[in-house]
């Protein structure tokens, strides 16, 4: 099973760095599971245009080959102005809807105030709805409050919450492949 985290930023590095943390999170309790950061910074993406997803070239390609080989996401995005990153959102739009049903999907997030967590609700979860991919119930929400001087980790429920969610999207991923698994075999 391969995890893919996704830090849908080009700046800051709080949001990197939750992701991060859950992927080692994961590799930690489930060393079985292949994980790879996906950090939007290390990346020149071009802007969606509303071509065919195969006809990108470079970095978009990419980063495009990157979340077509995942089995399941962890998806971390700053909170600017109320809504996810723009860089984020272009991703979305960039992603062949094909490519992201039926997988497994995480939320992390990271924001200046305590009520930017809503957005994970109102728009990160619709979206994950519009691609048919499957959420994990609890998500991560990071305020600066949360971090220390060295942009460390240093909340206890935030750790534990990152915890939780790691056992959550491994969980379902892995009883959804068994599920495929038992479904390619009763239709053999």
């Amino acid at each position: 099973m391969k995890l893919v985290g996704i830090s849908g930023t080009i700046i800051g590095a709080k949001t990197s760095i939750v992701v991060q943390r859950v992927l080692e999170e994961v590799k930690k309790h489930h060393p079985h599971v292949d994980v790879e950061l996906l950090d939007l910074r290390d990346y020149d993406i071009q802007f969606c245009d509303g071509r065919n997803p195969s006809t990108y070239t470079g970095d978009t390609k990419k980063v495009l080959d990157i979340v077509n080989s995942a089995d399941f996401y962890i998806i971390g995005t700053p909170i600017f102005q109320g809504s996810l990153s723009g860089p984020l959102k272009n991703l979305f739009d960039l992603i062949n809807p094909k490519v992201i049903r039926n997988k497994v999907m995480g939320f992390v997030a990271t924001g200046g105030t305590y009520q930017h967590y809503l957005v994970i609700e109102n728009q990160l979860k619709p979206i994950a709805g519009f691609f048919r991919a499957y959420v994990a119930p609890s998500y991560v929400y990071v305020n600066n409050d949360h971090f220390n001087r060295e942009n460390e980790i240093v909340d206890s429920d935030v750790l534990s919450r990152i915890t939780s969610l790691v056992k959550e999207v491994v969980f379902m991923q892995a009883a959804l492949k068994s599920s495929e698994e038992k479904l390619v075999t009763l239709t053999q």
